[in-house]
């Protein structure tokens, strides 16, 4: 019950709480009056297009290169290098965009609404790592993602977290996925990038609350390895379902283990599966009733989901610009007349007609009616998958990485004294 405590407030402050990060004034600036003459501004050239597929082919290279470094060659050193020069090239020269994480707002918004065009190079970006991935693991993680390499240049003295705790923050990204995703195809916001702890340090110009949050990730990665990777990064949802069906993947061992059990203290992510001890999972009482129960009450939690959110789509659509100021229009007409209030002034400038404004929240509510019960029902799946886990047991003989959590670092390879 204890467990289920942390499962709920969780999923209660991650629901309630970035959508009101998200409300910002976005709207055109005002006419003003004082006699100010806004300077004209320099748009700078697009780039060009020839650099953008430049782009896709050094990520192309860079996952090449990662995974034969994993699975082939075994360089953990390798593999470190390649995430330097991922960090330099991708971070701090690309200024962390083009993104994978972020391109998934892209693919989202552009299923959603028809006029919207998806560029190649960031479809390119978003599905190359999961192919990969599908086939060789999290080599993308490894050494093709700047988010990744910077918190794992940092580790210092990783502390190993409860199982219980783990599986508990592993709900977070499934909650940020959901919320990006119904942000994104809702035209609200991109809430990956706006609130990417990394890109502020990046491009060297961030807010003070972004710098303070990037910082503070790369404190507590000193000794919670890679946080964002394991309790946040919507990315890493989909990379982790690809990675359970690949082929190929990192092993600690090249040959026969021999049980010396020298890796178990390697991997600073707790992604190491230990061999299993069938009298412990006899005595722990977890057997096919429980397991029964768990699976019968999926059902109920995507319910629950569902439930959940239909009840708080109207909470959730507040986020839209259109939608809260309709709101605060209706709720508060004599706003009108306030001159301090940007988003007020800016609309009434516009020429727009509250009618127009009303007949557009009105369609954006209704996106986040359906949109939020397919985010609490999806949610409600993944918290009920996540508790029937833990009542499932795989017969194990040896120390292997767990497939969808394993980042293919390399570490536990260094470890392993058995040679090919």
């Amino acid at each position: 019950m204890k467990k289920l405590k942390y499962i709920f407030f969780i999923f209660y402050l991650l629901t309630f709480t970035l959508p009101v990060l998200a409300q910002q004034q976005r709207f055109p600036k005002p006419e003003f009056e004082s006699g100010y003459v806004q300077p004209s501004t320099e748009t700078p050239e697009p780039r060009a297009l020839s650099l953008e597929y430049f782009d896709v082919l050094v990520l192309l290279v860079v996952l090449s290169l990662a995974t034969w470094l994993a699975i082939k060659k075994r360089s953990r050193q390798g593999i470190l290098w390649l995430s330097v020069f991922t960090l330099i090239y991708f971070g701090f020269y690309r200024n962390g965009c083009i993104c994978s994480i972020g391109a998934i707002q892209n693919v989202a918004l552009s299923f959603a609404d028809p006029t919207y065009a998806i560029s190649l190079t960031a479809l390119l970006f978003f599905i190359l790592p999961l192919a990969f991935t599908l086939f060789f693991g999290r080599t993308f993680c490894a050494g093709a993602c700047p988010l990744g390499a910077i918190q794992d240049v940092v580790i210092i003295k990783p502390i190993s977290l409860p199982k219980w705790l783990n599986k508990t923050l592993g709900l977070i990204p499934y909650i940020y996925l959901s919320l990006a995703v119904l942000f994104a195809a809702t035209g609200t916001d991109f809430i990956i990038c706006r609130y990417d702890p990394f890109v502020g340090i990046f491009r060297m110009d961030a807010k003070f609350h972004m710098v303070v949050l990037g910082i503070s990730f790369l404190l507590m990665g000193m000794f919670v390895a890679r946080p964002y990777c394991r309790f946040f990064c919507p990315y890493s949802v989909l990379l982790n379902w690809m990675s359970r069906f690949s082929k190929w993947h990192l092993s600690i061992t090249p040959a026969a283990c021999i049980q010396c059990k020298l890796c178990t203290n390697s991997c600073p992510f707790d992604a190491i599966d230990y061999p299993t001890n069938e009298k412990e999972v006899l005595k722990s009482g977890l057997g096919p009733k429980r397991f029964l129960v768990y699976a019968l009450l999926i059902p109920l939690w995507i319910a629950a989901g569902v439930l959940v959110g239909k009840q708080s789509h109207t909470w959730l659509s507040k986020a839209n610009p259109n939608v809260y100021l309709a709101e605060l229009l209706i709720s508060n007409p004599e706003i009108k007349n306030d001159p301090d209030n940007i988003d007020v002034q800016t609309f009434l400038a516009s020429g727009k007609t509250m009618e127009t404004l009303v007949q557009e929240a009105e369609i954006l509510r209704g996106k986040f009616y359906i949109g939020s019960m397919i985010a609490g029902g999806f949610l409600g799946l993944v918290i009920g998958m996540t508790l029937l886990n833990t009542v499932v047991f795989r017969k194990r003989q040896d120390y292997v990485p767990h497939k969808g959590n394993c980042f293919s670092c390399g570490r536990c390879m260094d470890y392993c004294p058995v040679e090919k």
